[in-house]
């Protein structure tokens, strides 16, 4: 993929660079950000060796990491990318999502998930986007559910988390025959925020 960014109101989502190390450590110390995800960063070396893994992936072709940098501060708030990426297939998956809980509920997430979705359909013309969840994140089952991506199911016993928990996974997608709807969808909940 040759370099993204997508530039909406309230966010801008840029490369990943080992030059945001700082701004993503600043970021990442709330432990309710990971709660629910199958890694913790807590220490400066763990967000070094986030960095590397991602842009290890990149190299390969298979992932795309984001910063979510907030446009108001140019502040990073988060993280996200396209991952399991199979161009022969037309299809990436979005996930590896984390936000600061400053900016949980706003117009922040929901944005995101706009530029990406845009992306994929409207310059890869991509086929199917899907999006994937644990089953006890019900925070992010019902983001995931607000933006009109369509629940296809559950995969049960999928991962083992790092605490040694089961992970049953659900699964949703959004294809390309869905994409003018749901576009229209989520522009109507982003005019429904009157700020971010």
């Amino acid at each position: 993929m040759e370099t993204i960014q997508l530039i909406g109101e309230a966010v801008l989502l840029r490369p990943m660079t080992k030059e945001d190390a700082e701004g993503i450590y600043a970021c990442c110390q709330d432990e309710r950000i990971w709660k629910h995800m199958s890694q913790t960063l807590q220490t400066r070396e763990d967000v070094d060796a986030y960095i590397e893994q991602a842009l290890a992936h990149q190299e390969t072709g298979t992932e795309y990491p984001f910063v979510i940098v907030l446009r108001a501060t140019n502040e990073i708030v988060g993280s996200t990318r396209f991952f399991d990426i199979a161009t022969a297939h037309k299809r990436l998956e979005i996930g590896h999502t984390w936000l600061h809980p400053s900016v949980w509920r706003t117009k922040v997430n929901t944005e995101c998930k706009y530029l990406l979705l845009s992306y994929c359909f409207e310059q890869l013309h991509f086929q199917r986007v899907q999006i994937k969840t644990g089953h006890e994140n019900i925070q992010s089952q019902k983001a995931i559910e607000r933006i009109g991506a369509t629940k296809e199911g559950t995969l049960r016993n999928h991962m083992i988390r790092p605490n040694g928990k089961v992970r049953h996974t659900v699964m949703y997608s959004v294809v390309q025959e869905e994409w003018s709807d749901v576009k229209q969808h989520i522009e109507g909940l982003m005019r429904k925020f009157s700020t971010l």
